[in-house]
């Protein structure tokens, strides 16, 4: 009998740790979150804020939560010790002390691991600790901000009628970058201007860069900048803008009727370090600009990759890579590829805020075969895991050494410029290849005299700020301090999930809805819209988890001090009736605010967000009524209230006196081989028929649940059966199961 039980997140891991634990172990999973604020008290809320203490009333998230909650105490009772192995990060401790509160766990042992292999499961299980209440705090605070913010927000956008489903801490300000970046797209006034070049006899072209008298400042490479977001994205090189075509004529005059000499000439070879390992966000970007993934799916990819034991934990924001794993990559390059090895192992520096206990996302075996694993993987799988492989051995590699040329000439008191970059050893770039590629120039002396070929001038016009992508949004939200790596790819898949932006060409643009929002909340919580603003708060909760500072402290302050002020003032703010909603196709609804009023006060009424009715939201009274709720009714295309339970009975009653009585057929259950019977009943004030198994115990058996043959022009058709037909043995004939009208 096993004596130990591991409860862990995700059921795609419990076939692997069971394989590594063997018989003695129970693993379990307990799908996530389990629990969550209940929709009691104040503002549906679910806790209650006091001085400087609250107090949280968690429920089972939904039936599936509770019926794990019961399979999990279930698997408590066989055993004599529970191991909480949740993921290694904030909300892996906060499902982990959910996990106890819910399964009544005295001290229960907390590992954690960051690569589902045997010698890395096996060592956590031997070094356990007891639950980071720090962690847990913070991950407390997250959820009880998050449904502050968006409870007692999101009220003040559906008073817009609109469409507008919500407010959110982090999904209000990433809208706002979006936003911004589209005004700025609809003020920009294109401009025209001039790009002049020199072709010369010698094989090369340069641009102008400016007169004698102004001197010349050194631009930037691009060669000189990593980003994952931007993969091969180098612009065409052009020259310092001209803003008239008669100032780029007089140029290409002057270039024509003066001799042109080198005046400067300067080859150097520098070194191009290699990139850190992968954390979240530059795993985002990559994988977005290389294999035109969205955040979304990067991370569901990558979560199969975790469960299958091949990658490391990938929610991080840390670039520290274990010595075991370094040791190995020095192994592989020694025999693979000895002159790429560098003399000590290269070190990356994480940002200040990275959470150090964590590795980078890496390979948990850099010496697997790539060739089994393509005919294991799925192609997305393996593509995304090569990209994590090389960019891993890449981070440990030699730096490349690229040979930069600037050459400077001038013709009369124009100069012209051009640059060249070679790359004379690749180094890291063998495997992460990211430098530009820029034209070979030849060897030159200064002083020399250069023939020229020929000289123009290109008209070109000034363009807009682009429209961020899904990488360039992570990367931006990274920079801003917005979120958390769990975080990037939920509020972009929200913010497209709610209608206020659309994917345009591989680019995000907000809708007519989403900047109306934005443009409201600028007025109503411009604050909440800061990106400063939004960081202080990230900032808070990593304090928090550090131990620096109370919870609970904090969340009443904040709201003391900020937010009830703050939605104070905001409700003063006028609702200017919109026509965005119907524009854009969005937040269409039978809802009208003008004309739904409360039953009892004749007050407005507002929408409340459920995931338990067919319409996904109700109306309640804005002015507080007690009981006053009012849910859509799909017969009488109106809001009604709820019946009473007596007038359920009452309906229950009458749909009985008008219900035939049951007659039993000659056709067996395809089931049990019980006859059928028929069944007559009033469904939308029509009289129909159906067969069923005459068995009573059979309406609460699942293998029965689609027993069911319904009437039609041709006979009796089952979904599940097909048709019914008299046949030896069974007296069914089973055929398509398209639907049928």
């Amino acid at each position: 009998m096993p004596k130990r039980l591991l409860v862990v997140e995700s059921p795609g891991k419990v076939k692997k740790l069971s394989q590594i634990l063997g018989s003695d172990w129970i693993v379990r999973a307990s799908c996530g979150h389990i629990r969550e604020l209940s929709n009691e008290g104040e503002d549906s809320l679910g806790f209650t804020m006091d001085g400087g203490s609250v107090e949280c009333r968690y429920i089972p998230r939904d039936q599936k939560a509770k019926e794990t909650i019961q399979q999990l105490k279930a698997a408590v009772r066989q055993v004599n010790e529970v191991i909480l192995a949740t993921d290694p990060d904030r909300e892996g401790e906060t499902i982990a002390w959910h996990l106890k509160e819910a399964l009544g766990l005295r001290e229960p042992k907390r590992v954690v691991y960051t690569e589902i292999t045997e010698s890395a499961v096996r060592a956590a299980i031997s070094h356990p600790r007891k639950l980071d209440t720090n962690l847990v705090g913070a991950g407390l605070c997250r959820d009880c901000l998050d449904k502050l913010v968006g409870y007692k927000g999101s009220p003040l956008v559906w008073a817009l009628n609109n469409g507008a489903k919500s407010v959110g801490r982090v999904q209000s300000a990433t809208l706002h970058l979006i936003c911004q970046r589209e005004r700025e797209i609809v003020a920009f006034v294109p401009q025209d201007y001039w790009s002049v070049w020199v072709d010369y006899a010698e094989g090369f072209r340069a641009f102008y860069r400016g007169m004698v008298s102004d001197g010349v400042e050194e631009a930037q490479s691009a060669a000189d900048v990593n980003d994952d977001a931007t993969y091969k994205s180098n612009e065409a090189p052009e020259s310092t803008r001209v803003l008239s075509e008669a100032e780029a004529t007089r140029l290409v005059e002057l270039a024509k009727s003066h001799p042109h000499q080198v005046i400067k000439y300067e080859g150097k070879i520098t070194h191009r370090q290699p990139p850190p390992p992968f954390i979240t966000s530059t795993l985002q970007q990559a994988a977005g600009s290389r294999l035109k993934f969205a955040p979304e799916k990067t991370m569901q990819v990558a979560q199969k990759l975790y469960e299958a034991g091949l990658i490391t934990y990938m929610r991080t924001d840390s670039v520290m890579l274990s010595l075991e794993f370094c040791e190995s990559v020095r192994k592989w390059l020694e025999q693979n590829d000895p002159e790429n090895l560098p003399q000590k192992t290269t070190r990356h520096r994480s940002s200040k805020t990275a959470q150090e206990a964590h590795e980078a996302i890496r390979p948990t075996d850099v010496f697997r075969p790539s060739t089994q694993l393509r005919l294991e993987l799925l192609p997305d799988e393996f593509n995304l895991y090569v990209l994590i492989w090389k960019r891993a051995v890449a981070s440990l590699c030699r730096p490349a050494q690229l040979r930069k040329t600037l050459v400077l000439t001038q013709s009369g008191q124009v100069l012209w410029q051009a640059r060249g970059q070679v790359v004379e050893f690749f180094g890291y770039a063998k495997y992460w290849l990211n430098l530009s590629k820029d034209s070979i120039l030849p060897i030159l002396q200064q002083g020399q005299m250069l023939t020229l070929a020929d000289a123009g001038h290109e008209k070109k016009k000034t363009q807009p700020p682009p429209r961020y992508s899904e990488p360039k949004l992570v990367q931006l939200m990274e920079k801003k301090g917005i979120g958390r790596p769990s975080t990037y790819s939920p509020t972009i898949a929200t913010l497209k999930k709610r209608g206020y932006v659309n994917l345009t060409k591989d680019n995000l643009q907000p809708t007519g809805l989403g900047l109306e929002v934005d443009d409201f909340l600028q007025k109503a919580l411009p604050d909440l819209l800061e990106t400063e603003f939004t960081a202080k708060m990230e900032d808070a909760l990593d304090a928090i988890a550090s131990g620096k500072q109370s919870w609970q402290q904090y969340l009443t302050n904040w709201h003391r001090d900020y937010f009830a002020p703050a939605l104070v003032k905001a409700k003063t703010v006028p609702v200017t009736p919109s026509k965005v909603g119907s524009r854009d196709n969005v937040g269409k609804s039978n809802f009208d605010k003008s004309r739904t009023r409360c039953p009892q006060c004749n007050h407005h009424l507002v929408k409340i967000p459920s995931s338990k009715v067919k319409k996904k939201y109700f109306l309640k009274c804005v002015s507080g009524c007690e009981n006053v709720v009012l849910f859509w009714s799909e017969y009488s295309k109106s809001w009604e209230a709820p019946r009473s339970q007596a007038g359920k009975e009452q309906d229950t009653s009458l749909q009985k006196s008008h219900t035939n009585a049951t007659t039993v057929t000659t056709y067996p259950c395809p089931v049990c081989q019980q006859p059928l019977e028929e069944y007559s009943y009033t469904k939308d004030g029509q009289n129909k028929k159906l067969l069923r198994c005459s068995e009573p115990k059979s309406r609460t058996d699942a293998k029965h649940k689609d027993v069911a043959y319904f009437h039609t022009a041709k006979g009796w058709w089952s979904p599940k059966f097909g048709e019914l037909g008299v046949q030896s043995g069974t007296g069914l004939k089973k055929k398509s199961s398209t639907k049928r009208k």
